[in-house]
């Protein structure tokens, strides 16, 4: 099967180290500009209640390619969430994105073609743990970021494994099944 980069999807889950709340859990979705992906990059482009999205960019005037809007999963509510959102969140999401151009995850000779819009979580602790570690915080969504960049263009689980594992694997959060 060709990969045409049309629409993939991917997510990943890289756990803090103990004692922080700095689990990452980013949803990606990837895609030519030219296609769904690249229309839903444009209307949240232009959203302006709500989940307030912004550009991946390393630094000022350094907006990466595939050109990645980042949107956080809850509404930001105070400076200190906006504050972590717009830094270290969006510093590791960047830097990510970039790390997986220079590991040739992303095909470097498309990556101005394609666009990713990544859906990310901050836990509303982290804004008032006084013993918050950023550096932790980077960590986690700098790897989940790779991560499912890397599942989302592999198409990955597959859909043999997850039928495969359909009984096997129960949900993180809890066991209704």
């Amino acid at each position: 099967m060709s990969n045409d980069y049309l629409f993939h999807a991917g997510e990943a889950t890289v756990l803090a180290r103990d004692g922080q709340f700095t689990d990452a859990m980013p949803e990606i979705l990837i895609g030519r500009t030219s296609g769904p992906v690249g229309q839903a990059f444009a209307n949240m482009m232009a959203q302006s209640k709500g989940h307030t999205a912004m550009f991946a960019i390393r630094a000022c005037n350094q907006l990466v390619r595939p050109a990645t809007i980042v949107v956080p999963k809850v509404t930001l509510k105070d400076f200190a969430n906006i504050d972590l959102f717009g830094g270290v969140v969006q510093s590791a999401t960047a830097d990510a994105v970039v790390d997986c151009l220079i590991e040739g995850i992303i095909p470097r000779d498309i990556a101005n073609e394609l666009c990713i819009i990544s859906l990310v979580w901050i836990d509303p602790r982290c804004a008032t743990d006084p013993n918050l570690d950023k550096q932790d915080m980077y960590r986690t969504n700098h790897e989940a970021t790779m991560l499912a960049i890397r599942r989302a263009l592999n198409n990955e689980p597959s859909v043999e494994e997850l039928i495969a594992n359909r009984h096997k694997i129960k949900h993180d959060m809890d066991d209704w099944s």
